[in-house]
């Protein structure tokens, strides 16, 4: 059953919860320590050093907005998370570690709107949006159950390609990096910040002006504006020259090079789609994430061999477009956006009150 939202601390940097602490009649000290706990991802009962005064006044913020309720460990030391939020919606999370450090993938929205054929978040449309300090919970709830901590995190880089469409929850996504990367909290560097993004042109030229030096991925996997609203009904509204020409602009202005995911289907592995593909995107400083397809229940949508791959591969490589295919993650644990929550939800799996879990799992 979805109730209404409780307002969490994670939604303030450490100013706004001073703020509030000495509105509410309480010392500037104990703003410090009421952010320390949120960072160490530690409900009030957990605290030694918050008076129960402090904890009641402030009765009305949850300091846990997302608990983890389930968790499947695949290959590889890849983990995935489901997230139970105040109102008792789910979302997904994933942990993927790396030799040049651990990845947590986390989601931006409950459900999409924007109905990807080859993705699962979006099946059931979109519910809402998620708060900065949402979606910032599920980093500090990975962080906290992989025994990292502010000062020595389990997590280096952090991921936007979860559930969701980050620059339809553009507010709140901002919001929420700038709160990750803050000197104040986990400090994790905006260079170790990658969204991913269907590709909106308005948004896109919006987030080049922000000064946040991330890494902006966009999921192209078409390279003619006929394939590509076949599989992708945003398409239809924005042209492959439109959202090239943005991320264009996001390069001229951040000097961060601009990925582009294109997924390997019997469509645009075809020759002419290859090299539609280079004409695109030669010359350019961009580099192309080749994606092996997972399988998505409820979604028809055919991956292509792993041979073609790297053919596809080798071609742009001599047209002097960096590509690299990228490392398949995840699929043994339903590793596609959406994936597990559906498959938790299709197994009659009822959701209890929010208050009825613990913190971790």
């Amino acid at each position: 059953m979805i109730e209404e939202r409780k307002k969490c601390i994670q939604d303030h940097s450490l100013e706004e919860i001073t703020a509030i602490v000495l509105e509410r009649g309480f010392p500037k000290f104990r703003s410090q320590q009421i952010f320390e706990l949120s960072l160490s991802y530690r409900d009030w009962a957990e605290s030694s050093n918050i008076p129960k005064s402090l904890s009641e006044a402030f009765s009305d913020y949850v300091i846990v907005p997302a608990k983890i309720i389930s968790k499947v460990n695949g290959n590889k030391g890849v983990t995935k998370y489901l997230f139970l939020l105040t109102d008792n919606s789910i979302v997904e999370g994933v942990y993927l570690p790396n030799n040049y450090g651990n990845t947590v993938c986390v989601s931006s929205q409950v459900g999409c709107a924007r109905g990807c054929e080859f993705c699962a978040s979006g099946i059931n449309g979109l519910i809402r949006d998620l708060s900065p300090g949402e979606i910032l919970g599920q980093v500090l709830a990975i962080n906290r159950e992989k025994n990292g901590t502010k000062n020595n995190r389990a997590i280096s880089n952090v991921v936007l390609m979860g559930s969701g469409e980050p620059l339809d929850n553009y507010v709140n996504v901002i919001r929420f990096i700038r709160l990750i990367t803050s000197e104040n909290g986990l400090n994790i560097s905006p260079r170790n910040i990658t969204l991913s993004t269907c590709g909106i042109p308005d948004k896109i030229y919006k987030l080049a002006k922000e000064e946040i030096p991330l890494t902006l991925t966009i999921s192209l996997h078409a390279s003619s504006d006929i394939d590509r609203q076949k599989i992708m009904p945003i398409a239809k509204v924005y042209s492959i020259k439109d959202v090239v020409k943005a991320a264009d602009f996001y390069y001229s202005n951040t000097g961060r090079r601009v990925s582009y995911e294109y997924a390997l289907t019997e469509l645009s592995s075809k020759n002419e789609s290859i090299d539609d593909l280079v004409k695109l995107l030669k010359g350019k400083q961009v580099h192309i994430n080749l994606i092996r397809l997972n399988p998505v229940r409820g979604k028809s949508i055919l991956g292509s061999e792993d041979k073609r791959a790297e053919e596809i591969k080798k071609i742009l490589g001599d047209n002097g477009i960096s590509a690299t295919i990228r490392r398949s993650l995840g699929s043994d644990i339903d590793g596609a956006c959406g994936q597990l929550r559906n498959h938790f939800l299709a197994d009659g799996k009822k959701i209890k009150d929010f208050s009825e879990y613990s913190v971790i799992g």
